[in-house]
């Protein structure tokens, strides 16, 4: 067995084990690209080996995806299949844990009216809302991790010659993802105690509101009574804990659904569906997006913003160090998933009721009279750099700093 093959097994191993953290007796679904069967084939033999009960892949394939969009009828973009989201209801329900190997291609959709990726997007977002809720409100193990495709691999480093795209993808998602360490999995335990001792301090710290400033930032986001920071791993309804992000770098909380007012500049692209959206700007009032500007892809913006009323407003805030193992890769990834790990970020859209003291137990309503936000979409979108600096607000309107020239000033 050669480096990369133990290298591969070790990365198999740790999304097991870390990432959803799979138990004995549990059903697993697997959802992959097609390209990636050599690492999907190890983690269902890791599934296996760690007592799961039944492990299903669900294939995915960009050709595929792509066809609905140059053949199929337009009236198919407003359907989606009840038999597919009462599977994952019910997947949900019996106790399954979920494994997506998540790369999206930002040039899949290109030339493809942009009304018809929404209309599709929202087909998808409004059949899926029972699951979004139980995937938000930590009803069960989940775990978005990465592998190299051909088209993501050639986007990331179209730099090197094309030979070289894939061997470099694979060592940067192992390095940021701990594999090379001797021990990958004491490793990942070391690092969510980092991120647990500094959203500890956070909840302690309790703000009333952060202040973002930076070059075409200025912006102040108010944090709801009871808003609780989070980070690292999570523990789902039957206590079992797990890691829906792999890598991950954040901590992060609710914001007030109306407290956020000012102007914030993205600081990476945005990869929407499969469309690309760069520079753009949101300038909020009542926590409100009143005005957008983007210098790529402003029509996939616009339409995301219109999917419905929650999505102009905010969901998430995380804080991420600019000194951090992706950001000093200095590579922009096109994958939220890494991207967002290596910034500061905001995401609109519906926040996550674990966020706030008992939030898995309310309703909408209940939520959104508490702070909360709730929406069809959830998309973080970057706004970290070298030069952000972020101040907290104590209840007594003590201004202290948090972040400066990018990264963490206080002592944890």
């Amino acid at each position: 067995m050669d480096n990369f093959e133990r290298n591969l097994e070790k990365y198999a191993e740790l999304v097991i084990r870390i990432g959803v953290n799979l138990n004995k007796g549990q059903d697993l679904l697997v959802e992959a690209p097609i390209e990636t069967l050599d690492l999907t084939r190890l983690i269902v033999q890791k599934a296996y080996e760690a007592g799961a009960n039944f492990v299903h892949v669900h294939w995915q394939d960009d050709v595929v995806t792509r066809n609905k969009f140059d053949y199929a009828s337009e009236a198919s973009m407003d359907y989606y299949p009840e038999w597919y989201t009462t599977m994952l209801e019910r997947f949900v329900e019996n106790g399954g844990a979920l494994l997506n190997i998540k790369v999206p291609n930002p040039n899949l959709y290109e030339g493809i009216d942009a009304s018809l990726i929404s209309r599709a997007s929202k087909a998808a977002s409004t059949a899926r809302a029972k699951y979004q809720h139980y995937v938000r409100t930590g009803e069960f193990s989940w775990c978005l991790i990465k592998a190299p495709t051909e088209a993501w691999a050639s986007i990331v480093y179209a730099d090197l010659p094309e030979e070289q795209r894939i061997p470099a993808m694979w060592d940067a998602i192992f390095k940021i993802n701990r594999v090379y360490d001797e021990n990958p999995v004491a490793a990942w335990q070391s690092h969510l105690d980092t991120l647990k001792a500094t959203h500890s301090l956070l909840n302690e710290k309790s703000y009333k509101a952060l202040r973002y400033r930076a070059t075409g930032t200025d912006l102040r986001v108010e944090l709801p009574e009871g808003h609780i920071w989070l980070g690292g791993d999570n523990e789902n309804a039957r206590g079992i804990r797990y890691v829906a992000n792999m890598p991950t770098e954040e901590v992060f909380t609710i914001p007030n659904r109306t407290g956020v007012s000012g102007t914030v500049a993205s600081t990476m692209p945005l990869n929407i569906n499969g469309a690309l959206v760069d520079r753009f700007t949101f300038t909020f009032e009542e926590g409100k997006v009143v005005d957008f500007q983007a210098e790529v892809g402003y029509d996939h913006l616009a339409r995301l913003l219109d999917m419905d009323e929650g999505a102009r407003y905010l969901g998430e805030v995380a804080l991420v160090p600019f000194d951090s193992p992706i950001s000093n890769l200095n590579r922009i990834f096109y994958n939220t998933g890494i991207d967002e790990n290596a910034s500061c970020h905001l995401a609109l859209g519906s926040c996550y009721p674990i966020n706030l003291k008992d939030g898995t137990k309310l309703s909408n309503a209940e939520l959104k009279a508490r702070g909360g936000n709730s929406s069809l979409i959830h998309v973080d979108f970057m706004i970290g750099s070298a030069e952000l600096e972020i101040d907290g607000e104590l209840a007594d309107g003590t201004i202290e700093p948090i972040f400066r020239a990018g990264n963490w000033v206080l002592t944890f």
